[in-house]
């Protein structure tokens, strides 16, 4: 019972104790802190505490790179520092996003890891990748130091006659044509046809006459001529180009020789039956001009006729030289004075713009009639070379009478290019197919022409050739000649080929400079 007593009041005891604490407790609940930070179970940090937490800032600072050390993969440094994460929007809040929680995981996300791994791979394997590349390149860049081309070989695409490009397969694959082009009389100028030649020759046919004969590979022109007859001296040109022949009438011994070469189904002409409509050999209407200055010819068609005979194959003629440097010790050039016994003279002057050659023909602007644009060349070549007279070819009693201009072994040549002239040999190793001349100085190293368009001029003599430094004034001396009077020269068949030419008498007088000559 005692016991028991007891019991109760020790109960009782604690309800009083208990009723004692509770208004204590609940005095002390206002200085509790709020509910938020309970369940954190942290004071509330400042924003840059957070910035560290996240590692996910929305710009690199000075308080991120700490967070680093925390980063398990080298690799999420660069992803974080480069590219800030879409996600940085979640970085103050208060849970972190997933995408921010995953980061601080041992394992980098798939993204983090894959994301180094293809840059740094395709690197490595295009450095080498790209190195023979380098390599190679250059074989087709130019070589600062320019590379002569000829004498004897000539790059798979190189024109021979010009030291360029073929501009077309067409003109790699066609043969060289000669064409014989006149010159006199004076009314035949303007000419067609002729700046579309690679090389023209320019010769002495009698009397101080001279003619043209144009060897044309890279142009076809529909239109060349007059068309004139062929001369002995041709067959030493179709012989060193091996070119096609294209020409009007000759005296009977000459047409006898072409007739009698190995090359004489090289000849497309009307002599043998070759006409307009198959040929391309066209008479022209010209009022007031005589009968045999009307013959025009189309290049295409006589191409076109040498396939159908089987001889329209592309041989190279070997013995041009090329280089676009210029050699050295040359003298200055600009305007070249030639004439042939006063009956016909060719000025040329150098065009700095162009630098090209412009020709004047018995001091007169002599132009192309196809193109309306003055004769120009790149180069002139000036040969030295011996004439013989042939009235051995003609009949005892006869007075004709052929000029042979003897172009074998060697002589003496003048080169002009870029305003400057260079003297030096001719040669002309042999007189078989193909072989034509070449140009050297005493050591036999060849001399260097420019490459494009050559004019080839031959004199009996290097006298009558005049080199100077300043140019003549052409206007003045175009004037002058309108001005005066010219007498009509005495015209004489001396060929036998029908087509009279001037005598040496009655000549017209023409004004030039002659600073110094070539002798």
């Amino acid at each position: 019972m005692r016991s028991s007593i007891r019991l109760i009041v020790a109960c009782l005891s604690s309800l009083v104790g208990f009723l004692v604490f509770v208004p204590s407790l609940l005095a002390q609940s206002s200085t509790l802190p709020p509910l938020d930070n309970l369940a954190t179970n942290t004071p509330r940090p400042e924003l840059p505490a957070l910035i560290l937490a996240t590692n996910t800032p929305s710009a690199p600072s000075e308080t991120a790179v700490p967070t680093l050390t925390f980063t398990p993969s080298a690799t999420a440094t660069a992803t974080y520092t480069s590219t800030p994460s879409p996600t940085a929007t979640a970085t103050y809040t208060s849970t972190p996003s997933p995408t921010a929680t995953a980061t601080y995981t041992s394992t980098p996300s798939p993204t983090a890891t894959w994301t180094p791994t293809p840059t740094a791979t395709p690197t490595a394997t295009f450095t080498p990748t790209f190195t023979p590349t380098q390599t190679y390149t250059p074989t087709y860049t130019p070589s600062p130091t320019p590379t002569p081309i000829g004498p004897v070989y000539y790059p798979e695409n190189i024109n021979p006659l010009t030291g360029m490009f073929y501009p077309s397969d067409e003109a790699k694959a066609r043969r060289n044509l000669l064409v014989k082009i006149s010159n006199f009389p004076p009314v035949v100028r303007p000419q067609s046809g002729v700046n579309a030649a690679d090389v023209v020759f320019e010769y002495e046919v009698e009397g101080g006459v001279t003619r043209f004969a144009g060897l044309f590979r890279s142009n076809a022109p529909t239109v060349v001529g007059p068309v004139r007859s062929g001369r002995l001296f041709d067959i030493e040109l179709v012989t060193m180009y091996e070119s096609l022949f294209a020409y009007s009438g000759a005296s009977e011994p000459v047409q006898n020789l072409i007739l009698s070469q190995d090359w004489v189904y090289q000849v497309i002409s009307p002599s043998i039956g070759d006409n307009c409509a198959e040929a391309g050999f066209c008479r022209v209407d010209r009022p007031g001009i005589a009968y045999e200055h009307t013959l025009f010819v189309d290049t295409n068609k006589v191409w076109e006729r040498a396939t159908a005979r089987g001889v329209n194959d592309g041989y190279k003629a070997r013995g041009f030289a090329f280089n676009v440097t210029p050699d050295a010790n040359g003298m200055i050039a600009r305007d070249i004075f030639l004439e042939w016994y006063g009956q016909t003279s060719a000025r040329w002057q150098y065009d700095t713009l162009t630098t090209r050659y412009v020709r004047y023909t018995d001091g007169v602007m002599h132009k192309d009639a196809a193109e309306d644009q003055q004769l120009w060349a790149d180069n002139l070549v000036i040969l030295e070379v011996e004439h013989l007279d042939r009235p051995d070819l003609f009949e005892e009693g006869s007075t004709f009478a052929s000029i042979e201009i003897a172009l074998h072994e060697q002589g003496r040549v003048i080169l002009i290019r870029n305003g400057m002239a260079y003297q030096g040999y001719w040669r002309r190793e042999n007189d078989e197919p193909g072989t034509a001349i070449q140009m050297i100085y005493g050591d036999n190293t060849p001399m260097m022409m420019k490459p494009g368009r050559t004019w080839v001029s031959i004199v009996r003599g290097l006298g009558n050739v005049t080199i100077a430094e300043q140019l003549a004034d052409m206007v003045g001396t175009q004037q002058a000649i309108e001005a005066s009077f010219a007498l009509t020269p005495t015209a004489v068949d001396t060929e036998g080929d029908g087509v009279p030419v001037p005598t040496t008498q009655d000549l017209v007088p023409v004004l030039t400079a002659t600073p110094y000559s070539v002798g």
